[in-house]
């Protein structure tokens, strides 16, 4: 049974770790270098940007005899999240002969590396990558390598080096954690509430700071809920991503912070025939695999979102319960439908998620509510949806504007359209103007000047650091052209295809 303790617990290389009275907001990076001495880790952007800071942390699989590990940036995780887990840094990787691990001699003979700054997150990433997928294609290293920044070398001598490290075969890329096995069952905590005599639930904190602060890690649902209504300001902390920049860029220092990564209810996705059900801990990683097949453009501005360290740890309830005006999941959500399951107490709603946001970074959420679940429509029968992502650079930036289509074409006439943006308002948005433009009209008959007016009638004009609104609202009316232009092309392929 857990205890109150202050106290954080983690096993690292075959020994149990014991961080006792730590701030609740200090990072794992910090810890890891300042504590442990484990200055391979290296902090670069302290944002999760350059991924100098990568380790892998690893959580006991369902059957308890080995550990999944995933990628992460430690200069955004706080400290107590660790607690029950395993971490791996790039010192865990040489043998106990001294040998190097196979990433690493490749690295090596490869020359894969010059200053060596970010050597130590590149090695990190690609490790976690064979871990899962011992044989990658150059296209998934690719992947993996997104989210670290490397000036000196150029990547192709570090792609180079992965392909080689592979020839090693599954053997020799797994990490040796037998050891950490029977460690991790040892600090595992407790997954049924602890009640007092009085039969209340107890919230246990991993962190209590002497004033009076506190980092709390429950397992239940049932426990937040009973947290939330006593400390209905309290900070919810799912992936760090956002959190862990406040805490690294504007010194922010949470009274009481409820880290949601225990408890097994919101790291659940329920099907039914019609929908998915995606619990508020449900890492973007997992999202993506989820809708891949369904909504592959999806998929794809989830791949751009971040890097796998971000995409491992982000969830769709914190991307939207941040409300970003550029946030990238909210428009396709939005022309998919999607509701939110929202919880107080033990009273739940359901809200559209285009209802949600009434201002810049303002929701209907009430104090001490908390989102617990987005209802994910699955695809219609003859059902399109598109979705892109503008943004200066490809591959891991923040969006100009991401724009999200999805429409029924009905004796060659758009149908059902539901049609939203990010970038062009305060809050990601439906364009209800544009919808009703299209709705009823043949792809090639919608002008480009039309379009235009019905975004001028829609959005104010505002200019950005990102992009000024000619650039955004040009982008905005051209990628709904690319949308139906593609949509029009694809029953042509497909009576192509047939003959």
């Amino acid at each position: 049974m857990s205890e109150v303790t202050n106290s954080v617990r983690f096993v690292l290389d075959g020994q149990i770790v014991e961080a006792q009275g730590k701030r609740r907001t200090t990072t794992v990076l910090d810890h890891l270098r300042e504590q442990l001495h484990r200055t391979g880790t290296k902090e670069g952007c302290a944002e999760g940007d350059c991924g100098a800071c990568v380790v892998l942390v690893g959580e006991l699989n369902q059957a308890g005899t080995a550990v999944d590990y995933i990628p992460v940036n430690s200069c955004i995780q706080l400290l107590p999240t660790l607690d029950g887990k395993s971490v791996k840094t790039v010192e865990s990787l040489r043998k106990g002969d001294g040998a190097l691990h196979p990433v690493q001699q490749a690295m090596v003979e490869c020359h894969g590396s010059q200053c060596g700054f970010c050597t130590p997150g590149i090695v990190m990433s690609l490790a976690g990558l064979v871990q899962h997928n011992p044989c990658p294609n150059r296209q998934q290293v690719n992947d993996a390598l997104s989210g670290n920044l490397c000036r000196c070398t150029g990547y192709k001598p570090i792609v180079d080096a992965t392909m080689k490290a592979c020839e090693a075969g599954p053997a020799a890329l797994k990490i040796d954690d037998r050891a950490d096995v029977p460690l991790l069952k040892e600090i595992q905590r407790a997954q049924e509430p602890t009640f007092s005599l009085d039969g209340e639930i107890i919230v246990q904190p991993v962190v209590r700071t002497r004033k009076g602060s506190e980092f709390v890690s429950p397992a239940t649902l049932a426990e937040v809920t009973t947290y939330l209504t006593r400390h209905p300001q309290a900070t919810l902390l799912a992936g760090s991503t956002e959190i862990g920049l406040q805490v690294n860029k504007q010194f922010s220092r949470p009274s009481h912070i409820v880290y949601l990564g225990n408890v097994a209810e919101l790291k659940r996705v329920d099907e039914t025939s019609s929908a998915w059900r995606i619990g508020a801990q449900v890492p973007l990683s997992a999202v993506e695999t989820l809708v891949a097949q369904a909504y592959p453009d999806f998929a794809e501005v989830l791949r751009r979102f971040g890097s796998p360290p971000i995409r491992s740890t982000a969830t769709l309830a914190g991307n939207i319960a941040n409300g970003s005006p550029i946030g990238d999941s909210m428009p396709c959500l939005m022309a998919l439908g999607a509701t939110l399951v929202l919880r107080q107490g033990e009273r739940q709603r359901e809200v559209a998620l285009d209802k949600f946001y009434t201002g810049q970074k303002k929701t209907v959420l009430q104090p001490g509510e908390l989102i617990e679940a987005v209802l994910l429509p699955k695809p219609r029968k003859g059902q399109v949806f598109r979705a892109h992502k503008i943004s200066k650079r490809f591959e891991q930036d923040i969006s100009a504007t991401c724009a999200a289509l999805s429409f029924e074409l009905v004796d060659g006439r758009l149908k059902g359209v539901r049609l939203a943006y990010n970038g062009l308002a305060p809050s990601p948005c439906r364009a209800p103007k544009l919808e009703a433009l299209l709705e009823g009209q043949t792809p090639a008959s919608v002008s480009p000047a039309a379009l235009d007016a019905a975004i001028a009638d829609s959005f104010v004009a505002r200019d950005g650091l990102r992009a000024t609104w000619a650039y955004r609202s040009l982008v905005a009316r051209n990628l709904v052209l690319r949308f139906l232009q593609e949509a029009q092309q694809e029953p042509q392929a497909a009576l192509d295809t047939a003959a």
